[in-house]
């Protein structure tokens, strides 16, 4: 976690590098940086978020494969924010995440990508119910859903990266 003003006046490798840990597109990370200094954390926020929304498919693709399938998160350091962000759906009983298991996988063979939702506060049984609602989606709807997820993702990842 860092300060607005630590942020700031960081190196720019360093502060890009920080950021990719919210969203993986590097030319995401790279125009906030280079918008620096903000002048406060809402402002942070809403060039990240503008950022965002300017990202072309290909970045959003580059963002959307470096998140762990929901229940399986990746090893630690390799994806810091995924077990606090999963952590209720990680302590779902074992029919829960059996199944979270087989909806994620049947997910992958239809999108071709893992299933994306913000998960912080939502309980094992609450996403294995929003993973199967979703795989009735069309393709255009269901990706217009998981860019929704995964902006919201990044707008967490960034509040708990930089303070005020």
């Amino acid at each position: 976690m860092w300060t607005l003003g630590a942020f700031n006046t960081a190196d720019a490798w360093e502060a890009v590098e920080a950021l990719t840990a919210c969203c993986a597109s590097r030319a995401w990370a790279e125009k906030l940086v280079s918008g620096r200094p903000y002048g406060t954390v809402a402002a942070l926020r809403a060039a990240a978020l503008a950022g965002f929304d300017e990202l072309d498919e290909a970045e959003i693709a580059v963002a959307h494969a470096a998140h762990a399938p929901i229940g399986k998160p990746r090893p630690a350091g390799e994806d810091r924010w995924s077990r606090g962000e999963q952590s209720r759906a990680l302590t779902a009983d074992e029919a829960v995440r059996a199944e979270l298991a087989e909806v994620n996988a049947a997910y992958e063979r239809r999108f071709g990508r893992v299933f994306l939702i913000c998960a912080t506060g939502l309980t094992g049984e609450e996403i294995l119910a929003e993973a199967k609602r979703r795989l009735g989606n069309t393709d255009a709807d269901e990706h217009r859903e998981a860019v929704a997820e995964l902006r919201k993702i990044v707008a967490l990842r960034l509040e708990k990266a930089v303070r005020p």
